[in-house]
Order: structure tokens, then C-alpha cells, then sequence
């Protein structure tokens, strides 16, 4: 399984496009954090990948999140609202596998990416990181949004 942590760098590069915030998600940036589910062939994975996300909808709810699905060009807001998503644009930004392979990326409400992995990860997996950033820490200890 291969999982890109992109989150805890000490220095940024700005002109490093793993650093730059998504600008087909733009809508998001600020907001919600986004976990974008590129769907596989017989889509499989991501059936186990949606299934492990939906399964605690407070915590996501919690922690701002939206989660995508994307199917060839198609986007469906699994959870959240998330309207005119363009997802070849999503794909491209995002720099994502082919049409028919799954991958799945985190981008936080900086707009920028914060995890991709090519195996479904765990709810608690995805919480851990999430709840790991100094921005959800600052959300945690000031609970009125």
C-alpha cells in the first residue's frame, strides 16, 4: 500500500505544486477539508473506501469534511455539499491515477493536498491526520465555529 504524507513539512516550498492549493476545489478552500475517492475499475476499493468513511458521518461532520467520489468525468458528493465539480479537473489538479485505478486524496481547508494513497485507508487512519494538524487542533479548542 503507498500513502504520501504531504502534511508536516517544516519548510514549503512555494513553488513546489504539491504545496499549492487545488484550484479546482477553490469553492472548499477555508471551509471544508476534502476527501476526494477516485473510483477503480470495479470499483471495489472505493465501495470499501466509502463504506469505512460514511460509516461515522459525525465525525466527519465534526471535522468539516466532504467526501467525493469520482467515476470517469462524473462527481457525486458522498457527504457534504459540493455542487459544479468539474472532475477531470479535479483529476488533473489533483494529478491523479488514470480513470479505472483508485486513489484517494485529503485536501485541507488551506486548499492544498494533505495525504494521497492508492489503498483505502482507515476512518480512524484519516481522523488521526486530520485531528494531527495545527488548524483542527485551533478548531478543537475553540469549539464555536
Amino acid at each position: 500500500m503507498s500513502k504520501t504524507l504531504l502534511y508536516g513539512a517544516t519548510k514549503i516550498d512555494e513553488t513546489n505544486s504539491a504545496y499549492a492549493p487545488v484550484e479546482s476545489l477553490a469553492a472548499s478552500q477555508w471551509k471544508n477539508r476534502v476527501f476526494v475517492v477516485f473510483a477503480d475499475k470495479d470499483n471495489a476499493r472505493a465501495a470499501r473506501q466509502e463504506n469505512q468513511l460514511l460509516a461515522d458521518r459525525s465525525a466527519l461532520d465534526q471535522r468539516d469534511l466532504v467526501v467525493l467520489k469520482i467515476s470517469g468525468a462524473a462527481v457525486r458528493p458522498l457527504f457534504g455539499a459540493a455542487d459544479g465539480l468539474d472532475g477531470e479537473a479535479i483529476r488533473r489538479d489533483l494529478e491523479a491515477a488514470e480513470i479505472g485505478e483508485f486513489a484517494a486524496f485529503l485536501v485541507g481547508k488551506d486548499g492544498t493536498v494533505k495525504l494521497k494513497v492508492s489503498e483505502p485507508i482507515t476512518d480512524g487512519e484519516l481522523f488521526a491526520i486530520i485531528d494531527s494538524m495545527p488548524m483542527r487542533a485551533a478548531e478543537v479548542l475553540k469549539p464555536d465555529k
